[in-house]
């Protein structure tokens, strides 16, 4: 017997044999019919309901051990970032520090007239570690000066000239009258000194290269102190290196200046993009049909013009000095203005516009159908929209929660990471009792140690600490990143099941709106808080495991790239693609579990299971619909940013002027470009969430509506009569749906 729901009238996936069938949807009916449906999990379908009205108010808590699971990881996360703001100091990612913790230039101190850190190895600095820690494990010093030749401690020992040159880069215990050897086991002075410049008050080593051959102001070889001439190019290679990563920092000093400058004008771009968007939701809400096409052919114009734009720069570069140099030849540049002066970077620009023009024009052609289906579609989320007008509000909310979690979440890393101190051991020649102890150079030559070993020294040891806190600032770290998924996935789950309560309230009243809640969006609210935090913090919990597996293969997979492993580099692209397609599916597994819940108060596993087997028993609909609208609503968020883009790219770059020298000046233009984009973006897809949740939760209100009815007075659809006409096409009457009977 054929089970209920395979009729596609009546939200099966199967058409009725003998049925002519028509265009691409007779392809997804043919091969449904040819495939097994036993293959295929469906669960139950939905059986009727004469109670049913909506979203069940009589609910219970659900998940309750996922509840106090995550206030008790809340509080961890208050007493990590307490302690973390105890031990840490924020002044060590801009401001220099020498190894007895002092800041270089600080008025008051010894090191008042030093503005600058000279590092003894800075090859040691070559660790990518170093961004996560902002220290070096080695001795550094304060200057007046960085260092501008190169010079050896063994050809400056014995030069009176040369040596007084020297000592300005050793440690103020240095003594002169130590051999050349002693001098360097004690680390009183760096083995070698190399031409440096000055950039975020650091002394970087200022290499060059000339036709190959690593240079070091005008010398590639040195003299050793022996009387040979050895090349220079071994000893600086750790050097290049360090000065990759360290120039990391100088970048983003520059980057930061550039967002000093221009942050005004950044909020004006966001401020645009929020108001565009705004008007455009609401035009949305009245104008539905036509705000649709007008995107479409925008969308379309916006491509065209930056196809023009990159085609005409292309042209314009012809024939310039240095325009035709290859991308592969250049190599990386921080000033990435450079990128712009050559016609292979604007024809890359151009091929790429190209294919995204191709693309969505052939979408489009294809789709067409379907458009007019999915605007349907679009129209109800628009008449919801307009009895929920709140709800356009909301993601300001959501937004701000965001904000927070991101803001603790950065301020505990930074103070997490400049938690470690310079550490300070005994070293001594001879037999000691207390050699390889931590020592506080303060108070060494007053302590009992320098009674019972003459010859010890308090020497800089490295950076961190001993302490438990210092033992486990890795884990304090792993824990913060952790968090952050966790509390910012169960953020983003209160606002999808706050929506989706919301406008599933307005498809399950028989009588729209007489029948909708005074305020559903508060009672939605209310009802997540109270009964389903648990339910939330599961799936939030769930995702955010999968995304820090994704974050640690992302950390190996940047630490073995210099590896000749070639199956362990497979294995892992394998892992990576498969933790990935994943985290997309629980993504889209949660976002209608939580649809789910707002509806039937269930606990997060039965509700994902309902969810899942819902879309299965109607997953032509999903294939051919639902997922036409994102599609739409994806045009509608490039067509806002890509306005606003265009317009920044133009200010920013002083093609266009408000009034006289508006932009301000800039280190790298695109920094505040990017910015604007990417936070129109997330501006746009804010307002645009709403839709897209409505859209989601009618689609799932509208599936389960055709399981627990029929049409027929005594059991009539609850949707609207211009849903039901378009989506059911004609098998059923319009006076069979909510709002006729009512």
């Amino acid at each position: 017997m054929e089970p209920r729901g395979n009729r596609f009238s009546k939200g099966g996936v199967v058409s009725t044999p003998g049925k002519r069938l028509r265009g691409r949807e007779s392809i997804w009916r043919l091969f449904w019919s040819r495939f097994p449906l036993s293959c295929v999990p469906r669960g139950t379908p939905q059986k009727y309901d004469p109670t049913f009205k909506g979203p069940i108010y009589d609910r219970g808590c659900t998940d309750i051990v996922c509840c106090v699971l995550l206030v008790v990881a809340i509080v961890g996360y208050v007493v990590v970032g307490v302690v973390a703001w105890t031990h840490g100091d924020p002044r060590k990612v801009i401001h220099p520090t020498d190894s007895r913790g002092q800041f270089c230039g600080q008025q008051g101190t010894p090191n008042e007239k030093k503005p600058f850190l000279f590092y003894f190895d800075i090859v040691k600095c070559a660790s990518p570690l170093v961004l996560l820690e902002f220290q070096c494990p080695t001795t550094q010093i304060c200057v007046s000066k960085c260092p501008d030749r190169y010079l050896t401690y063994l050809t400056a020992h014995g030069v009176p000239g040369e040596l007084g040159y020297y000592r300005d880069f050793c440690v103020p215990t240095f003594d002169p009258r130590k051999g050349p050897i002693e001098v360097l086991k004690d680390r009183e002075c760096p083995a070698m000194l190399i031409p440096s410049t000055p950039l975020a008050r650091r002394c970087f080593p200022a290499i060059q290269a000339k036709k190959g051959v690593i240079m070091v102001g005008n010398e590639t070889t040195y003299d050793d102190g022996r009387g040979h001439r050895r090349n220079v190019t071994e000893l600086l290679e750790g050097a290049k290196k360090a000065n990759v990563v360290l120039e990391t920092r100088q970048l983003a000093m520059k980057i930061f200046e550039d967002y000093t400058v221009s942050w005004y004008w950044i909020i004006i771009g966001l401020v645009i993009a929020m108001v565009a968007s705004l008007i455009f939701i609401v035009l949305l809400r009245f104008l539905a049909g036509i705000m649709v096409w007008v995107m479409i052919v925008m969308v379309i114009l916006v491509l065209g013009y930056g196809i023009f734009h990159c085609y005409m720069e292309y042209a314009k570069l012809k024939g310039e000095a240095g325009s035709d140099v290859s991308l592969v030849d250049l190599g990386f540049q921080t000033d990435l203005r450079v990128y712009l002066h050559l016609r292979q970077t604007w024809l890359a620009f151009l091929i790429i516009l190209c294919v995204v023009e191709l693309v969505i024009v052939l979408l489009l052609i294809f789709l067409r159908k379907r458009i007019l289906i999915a605007i349907a579609l679009i129209k109800e989320a628009s008449r919801a929209v307009g009895h929920v007008m709140s709800s356009l509000l909301f993601p300001l909310c959501t937004f701000f929660l965001l904000c927070l979690c991101i803001a603790y979440w950065a301020s505990t890393a930074v103070f997490l990471s400049t938690s470690n101190e310079a550490v300070y051991k005994v070293f001594n020649e001879s037999a000691c009792p207390f050699s390889g102890q931590t020592c506080r150079p303060e108070t060494f030559n007053t302590s009992n140690v320098t009674k019972l070993c003459p010859d010890a020294q308090c020497l800089f040891a490295f950076y961190g600490g001993e302490t438990a806190y210092h033992k486990y600032l890795i884990v304090l770290q792993f824990f913060n990143v952790f968090m952050f998924f966790w509390l910012a996935n169960f953020v983003i789950a209160l606002g999808q099941v706050t929506l989706a309560g919301a406008f599933a309230s307005y498809y399950w009243a028989f009588k729209k709106p007489d029948d909708m809640p005074a305020f559903p969006l508060f009672s939605a609210f209310g009802r997540a808080l109270r009964y389903h935090t648990g339910s939330l913090a599961f799936g939030a919990l769930v995702l955010a495991i999968v995304q820090v597996i994704r974050v640690t293969l992302e950390y190996l997979d940047h630490r073995l790239k210099a590896a000749e492993n070639k199956f362990a580099k497979f294995l892992l692209s394998c892992l990576k693609c498969c933790f990935w397609c994943l985290e997309k599916f629980i993504k889209f597994l949660n976002r209608n579990a939580y649809i789910m819940i707002a509806i039937y108060g269930t606990n997060f596993c039965t509700s994902a299971r309902n969810a899942f087997f819902l879309l299965m028993r109607n997953i032509i609909r999903v294939a051919v619909l639902d997922k036409v609208t994102d599609f739409l609503f994806f045009l509608g968020k490039l067509l806002i940013v890509g306005s606003v883009g265009i317009l920044a790219f133009f200010f920013f770059t002083q093609r266009i002027k408000l009034v006289q020298d508006t932009a301000p000046p800039l280190n790298y233009y695109w920094v505040p470009i990017l910015t604007v984009i990417v936070g129109s973006y997330l501006i746009a897809h804010g307002f645009f969430s709403v839709y897209g949740m409505c859209v989601d939760t009618l689609f799932l209100c509208f599936c389960e509506d055709l399981e627990r009815n029929d049409g027929s007075p005594e059991r009539p659809y609850y949707m609207s009569p211009e849903l039901s006409e378009i989506l059911l096409k004609g098998h059923l009457e319009p006076s069979k749906s909510a709002d006729s009977q009512g």
